[in-house]
């Protein structure tokens, strides 16, 4: 028991004698000319107000309607988990198709051609009453996710003051 008892002594007097020799941080000050004392350091910048968005309009395009229909599932759940208001999704019932007719033989044979066809699929989505940190999280987060073959465009619709010259009325002539 001595034993373990002749440790701890050695254990805390070597703590005692580490925590007085690290350097301590003192904060320096500076006497104003009111007596108020402020700090050297140099203020860091007030945090801005987080933007708002009123809407978030996402357009997807892609080849398999499936794997669109997949995703909106998968955008508007990782939505409600953020607690972003859904708004309407929707697609147009027809897809986008493009053609090109190429000849089979590129010298001759004009009669003997060849047809390709792209077709496109859309599929929209809205988002309503966003924050930009949400936004921004929620984008990053759909956009590292999204699938191959299909391309997204985000376009938001951001809230802001009415000028000070628009709020008053305009005077009477």
């Amino acid at each position: 028991m001595k034993m373990h008892m002749k440790h701890l002594d050695l254990y805390s007097q070597a703590i005692k004698t580490l925590r007085w020799t690290q350097p301590m941080r003192a904060l320096s000050t500076v006497n104003t000319s009111s007596g108020v004392q402020g700090n050297l350091s140099p203020a860091a910048p007030a945090p801005e107000p987080d933007k708002l968005y009123s809407k978030l309009e996402i357009e997807l395009r892609g080849i398999d309607p499936a794997v669109l229909k997949s995703y909106t599932w998968f955008a508007t759940t990782a939505a409600e988990h953020l607690g972003i208001e859904k708004g309407k999704c929707w697609s147009p019932r027809k897809a986008h198709h493009e053609r090109m007719t190429l000849l089979k033989s590129v010298h001759i044979y004009k009669k003997h051609r060849v047809q390709y066809e792209v077709r496109t699929h859309f599929r929209y989505m809205n988002f309503h009453k966003l924050t930009g940190s949400t936004l921004d999280t929620f984008l990053e987060y759909i956009e590292r996710n999204l699938p191959e073959g299909v391309a997204l465009q985000a376009s938001r619709t951001e809230l802001q003051e009415i000028p000070e010259h628009l709020r008053q009325p305009p005077e009477q002539v």
